[in-house]
């Protein structure tokens, strides 16, 4: 059971990272600096493989649609994807997700609502750029210094996930029932470091607890690894960089109540000090955010 005394051992153990500063979250004209975490990131899927039915969106003007709602709700940002990261989708040519992203990315411009573009694909990322995403939310490994690079020619922002393999559809395994902080802080440094380097100013740091792993099949132990992780997100602060986190579905723990899951673990995101959070429920969400800057 989740308790208060494991709070405060967290606490105490990592006291003097709880307050380090990290850089503001840059989105498109918008700067977001620390009073104004946690940032939510609504989510709009075009892949009819997402395992989240209710963010799927069957064509552009439901996509559209489904932004302007996130946007009202709350969301400041809009993550959207054109092939699903579960391990059973079917995989979708880049040509084919850059066709279906642009007029997208087109009119939300258009509406002021910023975009970013979930990828792992060069030519998907350069499309949507070119579209005027603000973002690109990196789920790959291999290409990174041309996207790295195409990411600092338009001046935008980028997510860095955490990818065991080329990509996140390769599957990989985690190593859990251990501090997974050493090693995130091992594979982030390396990366921050190749990205700087091609010129990329603003990154956003994601240890991918929204994607397929081959040894967190089991509901209880997936959504134990991923509470873990995002509780001990401020420990990450090292980097100096702003976090950001899938929360969790966690069909299996609340039933009939799924969409009431990310709420709940918004308050422990912010608790973990997540400073982004990714989200099919945004109008969840941003009530219990609020609900913990009121109290």
């Amino acid at each position: 059971m989740l308790s208060l005394r494991e709070l405060a051992t967290l606490y105490d153990q990592h006291s003097n990272l709880i307050d380090a500063s990290v850089r503001p979250i840059v989105i498109g004209s918008q700067e977001f600096t620390a009073q104004d975490f946690p940032v939510i990131m609504g989510t709009v899927n075009l892949s009819r493989d997402s395992t989240y039915r209710e963010s799927i969106a069957i064509n552009t003007e439901t996509a559209v649609k489904k932004a302007r709602i996130a946007s009202a709700q709350g969301a400041a940002l809009i993550d959207i994807g054109a092939e699903s990261s579960t391990a059973k989708a079917s995989r979708v040519l880049a040509t084919d997700q850059a066709q279906t992203l642009v007029p997208i990315i087109e009119q939300l411009k258009e509406l002021n609502i910023p975009v970013s573009i979930e990828t792992y694909e060069p030519e998907v990322a350069r499309a949507g750029l070119e579209a005027g995403a603000s973002v690109v939310n990196f789920t790959g490994a291999e290409h990174e210094k041309e996207i790295f690079e195409l990411v600092a020619s338009t001046d935008a922002s980028i997510i860095l996930c955490y990818v065991g393999g080329t990509n996140v559809r390769e599957i990989t395994d985690l190593t859990i029932d251990v501090d997974p902080i050493p090693q995130l802080l091992e594979y982030f440094g390396k990366r921050v470091e190749t990205a700087r380097s091609c010129g990329v100013s603003n990154i956003i740091l994601d240890p991918g607890m929204g994607f397929y792993y081959g040894n967190l099949v089991d509901p209880m132990v997936r959504v134990r690894h991923q509470t873990n992780v995002i509780l001990n997100s401020f420990r990450l602060r090292e980097l100096g960089l702003p976090i950001c986190q899938a929360l969790p579905h966690a069909f299996d723990l609340f039933g009939d109540e799924f969409r009431t899951a990310e709420g709940f673990f918004a308050v422990l995101a912010q608790l973990g000090g997540v400073n982004l959070m990714r989200t099919h429920e945004v109008a969840r969400v941003h009530a219990s955010v609020n609900a913990l800057r009121s109290l």
